[in-house]
């Protein structure tokens, strides 16, 4: 008898215990939806330090229902884009993570699966807007509990970016800051700009470009656009259709990987605003005055330090480039060469740092190089990591045409000069390079005349 009254006290406990257990995970649909179509249905999953792998299924009407919730914090929406076979987006999970462990906040993934995920994409489009209006309404539940528009950050990825921006244009522009990952350009692309994301949509916007020649947008939307390795075809991603569905979404979904990166405290990317990514990679756009003692501006989360002054300026196209995996961050060098040769000589240098048991490596191969006697050729070196102390440099010369004669290059002298960290540059005097041979040498402080 005492059994059986001890295991009926505890059934209401461990039902209880269990509903608190409970954890909402982000729809999970297939291909067949996405053939039969889904109607737009919004799914708000919350997680903050306490609950960072339990999502929360909030109610878009009743935040009471949710007392665990400070709505005094600062809250970030994380919002995917268009979901062609219904899976869940491989990133949400690792994006929730490094966002708390950033900073105490409230973190909420619009789950609109079931609205994306639809092989009509203009259907999609549509619900973009249906979207857009129902984040809005719920936003104005939060601010009667507390929450604070300044203090609301969106992250769009792709058609996400686009939600963003109606969700800010219905609020007036006055929520705190959105971040559009490869904003989608199907259909966004030429339209104005209340159809469409663009700076008035938050009090800071700024975007990232990966994939503007196909699926992403390719002008500038935000207060400062980031054009990673020119915003178009980035590296490691395939180059032939025969890849499969890699081909279509490679270069789209890079746009959150740098994003991810840009979180986790691996390594940062420094970026520089330029008129084009052609004149960037001949290195004509290297200096950041403008942002005075603060610098280049760096790409993703941290871009804030630099908000006030973006803002100011209006709209910013800047860009850097990547390796082809993570880490995607590159260090960047000033070169400077001159040669002592009569004629002119066309062509290619690869540069190796060496350090510490390390090798950092720059090829500055996206055109030929011009090399003329006693003329200073000026050059961006961007190599795949960055050496702390260096010890020795390796050169190599190329014309890229194994038909021409071996041409040599009689460098007079070659000077490297870290743009990111300050720090006194590097030279060396008179190293004959023979084409298609390395030359490794060990580098000197420059004499202060030089620099």
């Amino acid at each position: 008898m005492f059994l059986w009254q001890y295991l009926t006290l505890l059934l209401p406990i461990t039902v209880q215990i269990c509903k608190a257990q409970i954890c909402e995970e982000f729809s999970d649909l297939d291909i067949s939806h996405a053939i039969i179509g889904t109607s737009l249905e919004i799914r708000l999953l919350a997680y903050t330090r306490d609950n960072a792998t339990c999502g929360t299924l909030l109610s878009h009407t009743d935040l009471s229902a949710h007392p665990q919730f400070n709505w005094s914090r600062p809250t970030t929406f994380v919002i995917h884009g268009y979901r062609p076979n219904g899976s869940p987006p491989i990133w949400v999970v690792e994006l929730t993570k490094l966002l708390l462990a950033r900073a105490d906040m409230n973190v909420i993934v619009v789950d609109w699966n079931r609205g994306a995920a639809n092989v009509n994409y203009l259907k999609t489009v549509e619900n973009t807007h249906k979207a857009g209006d129902n984040l809005t309404a719920f936003i104005k539940v939060m601010q009667e509990h507390g929450a604070s528009l300044s203090s609301i950050h969106m992250i769009g990825v792709s058609l996400g970016a686009h939600v963003s921006g109606f969700v800010g244009a219905n609020l007036n522009g006055l929520i705190g800051r959105i971040t559009a990952l490869d904003p989608a350009g199907p259909q966004f692309t030429g339209t104005p700009p209340e159809d469409r994301l663009d700076p008035t949509d938050a009090q800071f916007v700024d975007v990232l470009h990966t994939d503007m020649d196909a699926l992403g947008f390719r002008e500038p939307l935000g207060h400062i656009d980031f054009y990673a390795n020119g915003g178009a075809d980035q590296p490691g991603c395939p180059k032939t259709i025969f890849s499969g569905t890699s081909y279509l979404k490679c270069d789209h979904q890079r746009s959150v990987l740098l994003f991810l990166d840009s979180l986790n405290w691996r390594c940062v990317s420094t970026a520089y605003p330029c008129a084009s990514y052609k004149a960037f990679l001949d290195g004509d756009c290297l200096s950041c005055d403008r942002f005075g003692a603060a610098g280049c501006p760096v790409f993703g989360y941290d871009v804030t330090k630099w908000r006030d002054v973006l803002v100011k300026m209006g709209q910013t196209k800047t860009f850097f480039t990547t390796n082809t995996k993570s880490p995607f961050c590159r260090t960047n060098y000033r070169m400077e060469v001159m040669i002592w040769n009569e004629d002119v000589r066309f062509g290619y240098i690869t540069v190796k740092l060496h350090g510490n048991g390390k090798e950092a490596v720059a090829t500055i191969d996206h055109k030929p190089s011009e090399f003329k006697k006693y003329t200073e050729t000026k050059l961006l070196a961007q190599f795949d990591k960055d050496i702390q102390s260096v010890k020795k440099v390796s050169l190599k010369f190329s014309t890229g045409n194994v038909l021409k004669a071996k041409y040599k290059l009689r460098v007079l002298r070659i000077r490297l000069r870290h743009l990111e960290r300050e720090e006194r540059p590097l030279c060396r005097y008179d190293i004959l390079l023979q084409q298609g041979k390395e030359v490794t040498v060990k580098p000197i402080h420059c004499e202060e005349s030089n620099f």
